[in-house]
């Protein structure tokens, strides 16, 4: 009875870094030869470019640096292994989404991806051509075929590649995460695994890229679509799937099943992952957020420490005349709490200067939201200030709901580097906020209690310029994941006026979402790559 040995490599590439994505591959691959006996090794999509590359594919050393460092594998790789590893490539002119096959010192073949997405964050049709063939390759008595992420969505390639003899299928992908993708994913697995009647390997990359965030938990499914082996969520390793040869097909053993995780902790996860990579890929020594004694910085504050340490996390007070007791009580006890740096700046003296100067300009004027936004905006000098003298990173806290109907202050509030909740809607936050304290204690309960303020007028309230946060969060949820029209929306239970004044602040605020704080992508429809919408337009959103 023959066996087969395939390590599924799950690792965190740099996007841009070729020769280090190169050299971790090959350290990998010795890894796997020596700790799992492998046959096999299969890497994700895209690996040694990082995915995306976005228009670094458009540079012209690019194919230089991918031929060198292809080149420093084949002399450097052990051999007896097969590594199946993905990379983009110019061939004849165009450019194509690539897997290619490594054996002994000579790259044996390479597949082209033959479905490129265009929706969502993918814009795979700018930069390739799309593959025409199947590839079904022979080692060590098995015949696999192979595909890569988007050929298995759409099915076509699945079969074509059972049609040409593919025994097992394998697929190298860069699924990209939202709520719910990983239960997706499986179900897909299974559904195609059925459909053709053959195993399936499937790797996925981990890690954050910009607004991108990769869970891992690549899998395997038998012949008939049940899950063999599933590896970590959100965590980068190596994961071997042992096949054996029965009756003529080969059978993926049991292996380790990582159990499911809770909506709460994949999202609070995605978030974490998200922040630490941006952080720690661009550089920066750690980060300095305002914590105000409000939901949304607490909930920073603690993903931050999660991500980064409580050492390479700053906390900074700002009150003002409006700024509550208990806020002030609530941020103290929270960075207590939590270990990080923590420092109380009041603001009183910069706006009493600004409004001096100002004085003779407003003369004549009433107060009103002007005045508000010169307190965010003193907080955005201040943080600002702290970022460039000690090389921290601003983070943002504003949560998905705020940023949809512009219920934020541009350089203010906005002030910053990464925004961790930028795509969490405020219910959302709260869901978090009580999951995190199950965990250990993070985030006073108080903070979670108590209604939202921004806490820029006397006894304001987040209530008294928006709906509910279950009605707003609802009205947006079906405007921006749904494209439903205002009509439908209220057709479906809503008030006629409260849902034109959400869709109508939505349709306005774009400009303030375009110089917006980049930020993780968690729902299916993020502000940013995958819902771009012309500033000035005369759309009326009513059908």
């Amino acid at each position: 009875m023959q066996d087969l040995t395939l390590v599924m490599a799950q690792l965190d590439p740099l996007v841009g870094d070729i020769p280090g994505n190169a050299d971790r591959a090959i350290e990998a691959v010795r890894e796997a030869r020596i700790e799992h006996g492998a046959d096999i090794v299969v890497f994700p999509e895209l690996y040694l470019s990082g995915y995306p590359p976005e228009d670094l594919l458009l540079r012209p050393s690019m194919e230089t640096r991918l031929r060198e460092a292809r080149s420093r594998m084949a002399a450097k790789v052990v051999r007896d292994v097969l590594v199946i590893i993905g990379y983009p490539g110019r061939r004849e002119g165009n450019g194509y989404n690539l897997a290619g096959l490594l054996y002994n010192g000579e790259w044996l073949d390479e597949y082209a991806k033959q479905v490129l997405p265009n929706y969502q964050v993918f814009d795979e049709r700018r930069y390739f051509a799309t593959g025409e063939q199947s590839l079904v390759i022979e080692h060590k008595g098995a015949k696999l075929g192979l595909l890569i992420c988007e050929d298995l969505w759409d099915g076509a390639p699945v079969r074509k590649a059972r049609d040409d003899g593919a025994e097992i299928l394998l697929t190298l992908n860069a699924s990209p995460y939202h709520q719910d993708k990983p239960g997706e994913r499986l179900r897909l697995l299974e559904q195609r695994a059925a459909e053709v009647g053959l195993p399936v390997v499937y790797v996925n990359t981990i890690g954050g890229q910009d607004e991108l965030v990769f869970d891992g938990g690549s899998a395997c499914v038998d012949g008939s679509g049940v899950l063999r082996v599933l590896a970590p969520y959100w965590q980068a390793g190596l994961m071997p799937v042992q096949f054996v040869q029965e009756g003529g097909r080969w059978v993926p053993q049991e292996g380790e099943i990582e159990p499911p995780e809770e909506p709460e902790e994949s999202l609070y996860c995605a978030l974490v992952s998200g922040l630490r990579d941006y952080v720690n890929k661009s550089g920066f020594d750690g980060v300095v957020m305002g914590l105000s004694g409000g939901i949304d910085s607490a909930l920073s504050l603690a993903i931050a420490v999660d991500a980064l340490g409580p050492q390479r996390v700053q906390a900074v007070m700002m009150p003002y005349r409006y700024t509550a007791d208990i806020s002030r009580e609530d941020a103290a006890e929270q960075a207590r709490m939590l270990g990080v740096g923590y420092q109380v700046l009041p603001i009183e003296p910069m706006v009493d200067a600004f409004m001096a100067t100002l004085v003779e300009t407003f003369a004549g004027t009433q107060r009103d939201t002007t005045e508000e936004n010169l307190q965010s905006r003193c907080r955005g000098v201040l943080l600002m200030a702290i970022s460039n003298k000690k090389g921290l990173m601003v983070l943002t806290t504003g949560n998905k709901s705020e940023m949809a109907v512009g219920y934020a202050t541009l350089y203010g509030d906005m002030v910053g580097g990464f925004n961790a909740l930028k795509d969490v809607y405020k219910t959302w936050v709260y869901r978090l906020a009580r999951w995190r304290n199950t965990q250990s204690p993070a985030i006073p309960e108080r903070v979670i209690e108590r209604p939202p303020s921004a806490e820029l007028a006397p006894d304001q309230k987040d209530s008294d310029s928006l709906p509910d946060y279950d009605v707003l969060d609802a009205i947006l949820m079906r405007y921006i994941e749904g494209d439903m029209s205002a009509e439908a929306i209220i057709e479906s239970g809503y008030d006629r006026d409260d849902v034109y004044r959400v869709v109508q602040l939505v349709d306005r605020c774009e400009y303030k979402r375009r110089q917006a704080p980049v930020g993780v992508r968690v729902t299916p429809r993020g502000f940013g790559r995958d819902r771009r919408y012309p500033i000035v337009n005369g759309w009326q959103p009513g059908e």
